[in-house]
């Protein structure tokens, strides 16, 4: 059961009601995130998400927090690179309280100083333990290779310069220009009524002003760069991106299949070959990465550093092997059958039908249909499986990250 309406203000409201359950999950979700900062906004989208749990006009970050508490609800908020989402998820019976205090540090945080100054060292602290994480380092730099330094290959957490000089007035100027109603979706999943997930909204957002967004397509030009960061740690982290799909390509969901039989589960290619028969690396994986202008096919590894270039031919061997299309029937059809399941698996958390069905209204502007979906992966069939292998793994257009000890980029 789904329940859809637009606010007079263009707010858009989405409940997902799921009557067996005895909680929800409410979300805030904003049209916006690090790829469309300017070099002089990066990493404020991430800083207003941390700074608005500190403090409204009615309440200090410790209510809050200690409100939430209070009626056993949790709250958290996430910034990508081009959502930003503020939820809180509660047993049904406190749903009504949960939702209003969510709704007002999303709109009336007051960013004080004094926590600004504090939260800068925070995130900061946040960028140096990402720097101190060589996976993630690897696929930031692996962005940044494949995007360059703009659009989807900022980093989200910014730089420390920038982080330490935004002002309030900053948070201001782009809360105006992005947090504006179009941008906005309110989505709910649980065991709520729709009348009263509708009586929420329209009691705390229906008088928020309109305003136009200024959304424009995100500019992207794909660099197929080779990167590489010294570190002085035991392992090679290693990734690669090849061009692959945008997100509502005809061909996303054989993409899919196609890297579930390359390195999408324990079964695959690479994870068989390369870990389990070689013992080259202990993690090694693929997957898909997409956005409305572009898209990747990502492989990323933690390799012992004394074999290096062997777990690279061996991922490339996979890749290869791939390319040849050798897909057998059985593959196909576990891969397939693990791309249901993963949509089936989603309806049954609160959490991920809030943000499904969210950020399907934030992307297309349409409501999530399950049965469509499931409709649309039935339909794959074996040449369409072929048909994205033909449409991935250029390697004239490849990007590769690399950190560990290493004093040189990826060489293919």
């Amino acid at each position: 059961m789904v329940h859809f309406k637009t606010l007079n203000n263009g707010i858009r409201l989405i409940v997902k009601r799921m009557p067996g359950l005895m909680s929800v999950t409410m979300g805030i979700i904003v049209h916006t995130g690090a790829s469309v900062e300017s070099d002089k906004e990066d990493g404020i989208s991430h800083f207003i998400e941390h700074m608005m749990f500190k403090g409204t006009k009615k309440r200090t970050a410790f209510r809050i927090s200690d409100e939430m508490d209070a009626i056993g609800a949790q709250m958290n908020a996430f910034t990508s690179k081009d959502i930003t989402c503020y939820y809180a998820k509660s047993t049904t019976g406190h749903a009504a309280e949960a939702f209003e205090i969510l709704s007002d540090l999303f709109l009336n945080s007051t960013f004080p100083e004094d926590e600004m100054a504090r939260e800068k060292g925070v995130i900061i602290e946040e960028i140096n333990m990402n720097d101190d994480t060589p996976d993630d380092l690897c696929l930031d730099l692996l962005s940044e290779a494949y995007y360059g330094e703009r659009g989807y290959g900022r980093n989200i957490l910014g730089s420390r310069e920038n982080v330490n000089g935004f002002t309030r007035s900053d948070i201001k100027e782009y809360i105006s220009k992005r947090y504006v109603p179009e941008n906005i979706v309110i989505s709910m999943a649980g065991n709520i009524d729709s009348d009263l997930a509708e009586e929420l909204t329209e009691k705390y957002f229906a008088d928020v002003k309109p305003a136009k967004a200024d959304n424009k397509p995100v500019k992207v030009q794909l660099c197929a760069r080779s990167l590489f960061r010294k570190k002085d740690i035991e392992q090679i982290h290693l990734g690669l991106a090849f061009p692959s799909v945008k997100r509502y390509d005809s061909l996303y969901d054989a993409t899919q299949i196609m890297n579930s039989v390359l390195g999408g589960s324990m079964s695959s290619r690479l994870f068989q070959k390369v870990r389990e028969e070689l013992g080259l690396a202990y993690t090694v994986y693929s997957y898909l990465s997409t956005y409305a202008e572009a898209g990747s096919l990502v492989v990323y590894a933690g390799v012992n550093a004394e074999n290096y270039l062997k777990s690279v031919d061996a991922v490339l061997a996979c890749i290869d092997d791939i390319k040849k299309k050798n897909i057998s029937k059985e593959e196909f059809m576990r891969g397939k059958e693990q791309l249901t399941s993963s949509s089936v698996f989603a309806q049954e958390s609160t959490s991920s039908q809030m943000l499904l069905y969210g950020k399907e209204l934030i992307y297309s502007g349409r409501v999530y249909d399950f049965e469509e979906r499931v409709r649309k992966i039935a339909s794959v069939t074996l040449d369409d499986v072929m048909s994205a292998i033909e449409n991935n793994f250029d390697k004239t257009r490849l990007a590769s990250a690399v950190v560990g000890k290493t004093d040189k980029p990826l060489q293919l």
